[in-house]
């Protein structure tokens, strides 16, 4: 496995390297481009006000990722801080499961499904065009897509597994399983770490990842922030 060095500011190091083409680049801070990832972070400095305050007057919310946390102003709300464990996964620990569904790689004739999908189940960090940072996966019943897994966050050495989402009808049938076993298989080939970020009190989904091999490397803080009232 890469040292875990490689992965502490997952954001900073994606938009530097493979996701450079999504950068806003602040003095002090780097933000994807909000209609892609909501997603920001700093590296030495934590006095990015001046970046923060920018960036809100281009989307409603966003979360600044990482370990520490910034200082802001006061036309800034601290909405919600969440601890997750980073996770990651290497070929000699990949445990991989039997495929029971037919998992097909999405294309853009499917990314409105994707959308909707997500909205449905857990709308929070994907926006419109964040089909278009990373491969997808998913399963249909029929032409309905039921569930989702995709990869966001990329570096040179790393891939974030994520979307990890099932509709409400279609859960318990080993689906999300399958679905992350498969986006790491792809990871893998191409010979990048996979990664992900799960909430530290989230045990169902944490024991769902360490079947798979996964192991937790790092905590990883997501800041929930909006513009002030």
């Amino acid at each position: 496995m890469k040292e875990k060095k490689n992965f502490n500011n997952p954001v900073w190091l994606a938009l530097e390297e493979t996701h450079k083409n999504y950068t806003i680049d602040y003095e002090n801070a780097k933000f994807y481009l909000p209609e892609y990832c909501p997603f920001g972070s700093f590296n030495n400095s934590k006095n990015i006000q001046t970046a923060m305050d920018a960036y809100s007057k281009l989307t409603s919310d966003f979360f600044i990722v990482g370990k520490e946390a910034p200082n802001h102003s006061n036309n800034i709300s601290l909405e919600g801080e969440y601890a997750c464990k980073q996770m990651a996964l290497t070929k000699n620990d990949f445990k991989i499961p039997k495929y029971t569904a037919t998992i097909k790689k999405l294309t853009k004739e499917d990314e409105q499904k994707v959308y909707d999908l997500i909205m449905l189940v857990m709308p929070g960090t994907y926006r419109e065009k964040s089909f278009n940072v990373g491969d997808y996966y998913g399963i249909f019943n029929n032409d309905q897509l039921v569930s989702v897994t995709g990869e966001r966050i990329q570096g040179n050495d790393f891939i974030e597994v994520s979307g990890v989402v099932t509709h409400p009808d279609f859960t318990r049938k080993g689906f999300a399983k399958q679905l992350v076993a498969k986006t790491s298989e792809q990871i893998l080939a191409k010979n990048k770490t996979p990664i992900l970020h799960v909430l530290e009190i989230n045990e169902g989904a944490i024991k769902l990842y360490e079947q798979l091999g996964f192991k937790s490397i790092d905590q990883i803080y997501w800041r929930h922030y909006t513009k002030a009232n």
